[in-house]
């Protein structure tokens, strides 16, 4: 058990030679760890002589939820500039909406394609 007098030198932080004692001072610090924000990635949709228009308006409707008039603005806009952006999503979401439309347009025998960048 620690005694009275002992109990006060060391909460003072201070020996009884009147030296400081290092061992119990300090300044406490917190570190803020901020996450950085993922970096944003455009789904495109590329312009092909083949694909139907009423099939693409179906892709993004189903793959980037869409209205019927949002959808179809995209398909006139990818149609008479040649690309489109179809949305704005993080890297893995967006990896998995192309895949998505690839994969559905070669199932119906389209040769559709969609791409992504960095936003």
């Amino acid at each position: 058990m620690i005694d009275a007098p002992s109990l006060k030198v060391m909460m003072a932080g201070r020996r009884e030679d009147g030296d400081v004692d290092d061992a119990g001072t300090g300044v406490a610090t917190r570190t803020r760890t901020r996450t950085k924000q993922p970096s944003p990635y455009k789904v495109l949709m590329l312009n092909d002589d083949y694909t139907p228009m009423e099939f693409v308006v179906l892709c993004l409707q189903r793959f980037f939820r869409m209205s019927i008039e949002d959808a179809t603005r995209v398909m006139l806009h990818v149609h008479q500039k040649g690309v489109g952006v179809c949305g704005i999503f993080t890297y893995e979401v967006a990896e998995t909406k192309v895949t998505q439309v690839m994969d559905f347009a070669k199932q119906n025998q389209h040769p559709l394609q969609c791409t992504m960048e960095k936003a």
